[in-house]
This record gives structure tokens, C-alpha cells and sequence, in this order.
């Protein structure tokens, strides 16, 4: 049986907000079977709670925000998160934070995967479930686009567009099949990215406050402003990978299919993911009970690797 997954121990992350500015500490603990992803507004009295689901979804400027609408609770930027919790198989954690944003790190999934990864992982008595797509769902706004499609597997394709030269010299197309590629060695590490010339906007919308060199790959006219450079020659459309991994881990469950997205952001994810589950016919909830052989193997690749 493909069992679901949790941690085994508590894993603390300290850090800054990258929109609100704020010092924010999160906590990571177990959870018991079939809980999901639920984050604790410690921070509040009662410490109110919200579900990590596409349609707690309301606000995706920037990064993606989930609320609840009957206690209030409301998290940003939870999407570098939920991509760590997806490339490591997670079902089950509650996540305790302290501000209404969880901290950006580095700008990466890469520092959630390795506090994780040290808290150590475990696998509960209880079949993980996985959402596979049954039939296209495809959404288009003008020159973007977004599509889910069946496949026997999980792949995302994707395409980024900017007239800008450092762009010009970097991948703006890729295709990450997860039965060939890891998430943790091929994605995760891909930063955050953002240009100089929008910052005072970002600013004057209340957003991207806690910004810096040390969080975000930083572009002006011309350049790359970070010192160290790019983790990766197309780091820019990994990092796009990267944040559709996590909007699409808002299904609840891990995704079978195939994903395609151009000039796609957060919003558009959320509406193809609210998409998909509107539409009965267009999915169907499988487990692995007696039938591990018939896993996709992009689900061993990410997801039975040694807890």
C-alpha cells in the first residue's frame, strides 16, 4: 500500500516575510492521517486555523494567499511551502506561524526540503490519495495558458516571456517529467525573481517589503544584480515550475497528469485547479492499495524515497 506521509519530528523555521517585511517564526509538527496541510495563526487568539486548498485561495497578487472564511485565518506566500511539501510527498503537517506570512528563505523551496528533510519523515497507516486527471481542462487569457491534461505521471511543461536581455541569453522553455527529474536536485533550489523597475509599485501596493539580494534574484535594465549569479542557466522558468508545483499541491492531494502553462502565474494556476474540481467528470480519486507496481514512477522518484 502507498501510505501517506507526515513528519517525525518538529521542523522550526525563522525568517522574514517578502511582501509584509514582518520577522515571522514557523513551526512544521505531525499530523495524523487524512488532516491535509493546515497552518495555525499562533499568533491569534485561539490560534485559528486554514486549510492549504485551491479554494481557500483569495488573493494570488505576487504569491498565493489562502483564508478561512469562518475564522478569519489568512497565510501569504505559502506557495514555495507547499511546492517543499509536494517534492517530498507530505500529505499531513500543521504548520504553526506566528504573522501572516510564512518566510521567503532564500527565495527557494530548497531550505523548507532540508529542515524537513532533518526533522525526518515518516509514512502513517493509511493510503495516500492522489487526484488523476481524466480529461483536458484548459484555460486561456489571451497570450496566456494553462491546461491540465491526463498522463500517466506527473510533468509540467512551461513557457515564460520577457523582452528583457538577461532573458535573452536564459531558457524560457522547459519540460520537467518527474519519473526522470528530481524535484529536490532539479527544481527546489530555483529562487524568486523580480525587477528593479517594478518596485516602487510593489511598494506602493503594500507588497514586497522584505525583498533583498538575499531572497530574491534582483534584475535591473541590463543584469542580474546578485553577486553569485544563477543557480541555474534557466533558473527563472524552473522557479515558474517551482510555484505551479506548489499552487497545484492546493488540490489537496498529489496530482496525475500532465500540466502546461504559458505567461501562467498564480492566478491563472488557481483557476485551473478550481476548474478541475468543478468538473466531476474531469478527475477521479485513485489509491495504490494492492497495486504498487501500477504507481506512476514519478511518484517513486519523489515520494518513496527513504522517510
Amino acid at each position: 500500500m502507498i501510505k501517506q506521509r507526515t513528519l517525525k519530528n518538529i521542523a522550526r523555521a525563522t525568517g522574514v516575510g517578502v511582501h509584509l517585511g514582518h520577522r515571522v517564526e514557523m513551526n512544521i509538527r505531525p499530523a495524523p492521517p487524512d488532516t491535509g496541510i493546515v497552518f495555525r495563526r499562533t499568533d491569534l487568539p485561539g490560534a485559528p486555523s486554514v486549510r492549504a486548498h485551491a479554494l481557500n485561495v483569495n488573493d494570488t497578487r505576487m504569491s498565493t494567499r489562502i483564508e478561512d472564511a469562518k475564522t478569519g485565518a489568512r497565510v501569504a506566500t505559502v506557495e514555495h511551502l507547499m511546492s517543499a511539501f509536494a517534492g517530498l510527498g507530505i500529505d499531513n503537517a500543521y504548520v504553526d506561524i506566528d504573522n501572516e506570512e510564512v518566510p521567503i528563505m532564500d527565495g527557494s523551496a530548497a531550505p523548507f526540503i532540508f529542515l524537513m528533510q532533518n526533522a525526518g519523515l515518516t509514512e502513517q497507516g493509511r493510503a495516500k490519495r492522489y487526484v488523476r486527471v481524466k480529461k483536458t481542462i484548459e484555460i486561456a487569457d489571451h497570450d496566456r495558458y494553462v491546461s491540465l491534461a491526463p498522463f500517466n505521471g506527473f510533468k509540467l511543461n512551461f513557457n515564460i516571456q520577457f523582452d528583457h536581455p538577461v532573458f535573452a541569453k536564459s531558457g524560457n522553455d522547459i519540460e520537467i517529467d518527474f519519473a526522470r527529474m528530481s524535484f529536490v536536485r532539479d527544481v527546489a533550489r530555483a529562487r524568486t525573481f523580480g525587477f528593479t523597475h517594478e518596485v516602487e509599485a510593489m511598494r506602493a501596493a503594500g507588497l514586497g517589503r522584505g525583498g533583498s539580494l538575499d531572497n530574491v534574484i534582483v534584475i535591473d535594465d541590463f543584469r542580474v544584480l546578485n553577486s553569485e549569479g544563477l543557480r541555474f542557466d534557466d533558473e527563472f522558468v524552473k522557479h515558474k515550475t517551482l510555484d505551479a508545483v506548489g499552487d497545484l499541491y492546493m488540490l489537496g492531494h498529489p496530482l496525475i497528469g500532465a500540466f502546461r502553462g504559458v505567461k501562467s502565474g498564480h492566478a491563472m494556476n488557481n483557476q485551473l485547479v478550481r476548474a478541475l474540481l468543478a468538473d466531476a467528470e474531469a478527475f477521479e480519486m485513485v489509491t495504490f492499495d494492492k497495486q504498487r507496481a501500477q504507481l506512476p514512477e514519478a511518484f517513486g522518484n519523489m515520494t518513496l524515497a527513504p522517510a
